[in-house]
């Protein structure tokens, strides 16, 4: 039959495609691993964001935060993501933020009059600085 001439076998196909793997010599894969870790390190040293509406909550209740202060906030949200938490209350003295740590962003702001009246929800853990 001619069909055997006309079209590869699975078996010839297979063999083209596996044996020209080209392997990936350790050296190349650890650079890899190490850029990967550098470009996330980089976002993480970035600092953190604020969304609009939680720079708006600032001006608006006139918080005002020290270096001190949002020095804590990075912190407590570090602590967070090595914890594996995704959304966080980070409390800072009087203070209380949301903050999304996988985006590394403070969704929302409050004084203790607005804590003390909120329920907090959708966060999966809470950090005490």
């Amino acid at each position: 039959m001619k069909l055997n001439n006309q079209f590869s076998s699975i078996e010839q196909v297979t063999g083209q495609y596996l044996n020209n793997k080209k392997s990936v010599p350790a050296q190349e894969a650890a650079l890899s691993f190490q850029e990967v870790l550098k470009n996330k390190q980089t976002v993480e040293d970035s600092g953190l964001k604020f969304s609009k509406h939680a720079a708006n909550r600032l001006t608006d209740r006139q918080i005002d935060l020290s270096a001190e202060q949002m020095e804590r906030l990075e912190n407590g949200t570090k602590k967070a993501m090595e914890k594996g938490i995704n959304e966080s209350l980070v409390l800072i003295d009087q203070l209380a933020f949301i903050v999304s740590v996988k985006n590394n962003t403070v969704i929302t702001a409050m004084d203790s009059k607005e804590a003390n009246n909120n329920i907090f929800t959708n966060i999966d853990g809470a950090v005490i600085m």
